[in-house]
């Protein structure tokens, strides 16, 4: 799909926000039904080039390189376009170093309707359905009405707006219009869902990379130690799931997942497997067993350390009775699936281990990451206990 050759070159893809994205700061937008693309980080691309076989399944698909770039229509609205073959041969080559900044994303004064948005909602999930947030900015709402009200505010999951929002108030000063940058091209891992249901959990004890400054170091350092990344080498980073009951997703989001005890991490992590009318405990073992293959292979990748990656557990909020007819994709961990659940690890920007592409004499380290076991071995703890009826 996006490794064809400019002898065969295919139509320009107009990006839009990834509606189902609940955590991460970078904006992650859609490319089509089962594509996703977010600005291009060597350190990402050289582990997903790098990726050990047996990490494959518990990670999305890399799918190549894009070009993107800005374009203004008569009006003055800005709009990003990736253009498959544009500025490249290869779209499934290495990053040109001469580039620029690969970590920046170009949201420039691009303002989306109400309407633009509840399209692309209802585009990507099908039914009747809004969304009842609990998050918690500390700036306006993201969208107004053309009186500058606010009344929409709570109808769909505006994190991903969030994210756009930042990265026009900070980068739309630097690029101009015609200026060409690379994307990363991974699998849409929730495509498969109806009504997806996504836990967003920021992994390990530490979170800053090598390469932090002194400043973002101790920044880092002290989120850690005053939420349960400390304690339990593992906190929420967003979240989404889908009540029956009502027909709404209920999210949370960082801010309130920093704010948790331990207690509290538990209260939430049942609360995300519960669709309104009951606990789920159907997708528990399936979890639990996912978890437990992940965390063998992360026990066997020497030199590896995930610092501010997080860890996806995605499920359909909708139970339907015909899925073990539909021959989904579904893991290999463990045979058949009904509860169609899964995990991936995610954001690997802050990645590090011997023999890195973007980083030729990274910070040696030796055996697996121990904080990120740490985290998976409390993590499957607590999910054991829920299964457990505690």
């Amino acid at each position: 799909m996006v490794g064809q050759s400019p002898a065969e070159p295919r139509a320009a893809v107009l990006l839009q926000p990834f509606v189902h994205q609940v955590g991460g700061h970078t904006s992650m937008l859609t490319y089509d039904e089962h594509t996703i693309c977010k600005p291009l980080v060597s350190q990402e691309l050289s582990f997903y080039e790098s990726l050990p076989l047996a990490m494959r399944q518990f990670t999305p698909q890399y799918k190549g390189i894009v070009s993107v770039h800005l374009k203004k229509d008569s009006l003055g609205n800005l709009t990003l376009i990736a253009s498959p073959g544009l500025g490249q041969p290869d779209t499934c080559g290495r990053l040109d170093s001469a580039g620029g900044d690969p970590a920046v994303t170009l949201w420039h004064k691009c303002k989306w309707s109400h309407t633009q948005v509840t399209k692309t909602f209802k585009d990507s999930c099908p039914g009747k359905m809004l969304l009842r947030t609990d998050l918690q900015y500390h700036t306006d709402s993201l969208l107004e009405d053309a009186n500058g009200k606010q009344a929409e505010r709570k109808s769909y999951n505006p994190w991903g707006l969030h994210c756009h929002r930042q990265h026009l108030n900070r980068m739309s000063s630097k690029h101009n219009e015609n200026k060409l940058h690379q994307f990363l091209l991974l699998e849409n891992v929730v495509s498969k869902y109806s009504y997806p249901c996504i836990l967003d959990l920021k992994m390990g004890t530490r979170q800053h990379g090598d390469d932090a400054s002194e400043e973002k170091k101790a920044r880092h350092i002290k989120k850690c130690e005053q939420s349960t990344s400390a304690s339990l080498g593992v906190r929420i980073c967003g979240m989404q799931v889908y009540q029956a009951d009502t027909g709404h997703f209920l999210c949370k989001d960082k801010y309130y997942g920093r704010k948790l005890s331990a207690e509290g991490f538990r209260q939430t992590l049942r609360q995300f497997l519960c669709n309104g009318n009951q606990l789920r405990t159907d997708l528990l073992e399936p979890i639990i067993l996912r978890l437990k293959a992940l965390l063998a292979v992360i026990r066997k990748q020497s030199s590896y350390r995930f610092y501010s990656s997080s860890l996806l557990i995605i499920y359909d909020g909708q139970e339907h009775k015909e899925s073990a007819d539909q021959h989904l994709p579904f893991p290999k961990t463990h045979g058949t699936n009904p509860s169609r659940v899964d995990v991936r690890m995610i954001d690997f920007a802050h990645t590090t281990f011997k023999g890195s592409k973007s980083n030729p004499n990274p910070t040696p380290y030796d055996g697996p990451d121990h904080g990120y076991i740490f985290g998976l071995e409390n993590l499957i703890k607590i999910l054991q206990s829920l299964l457990e009826g505690k």
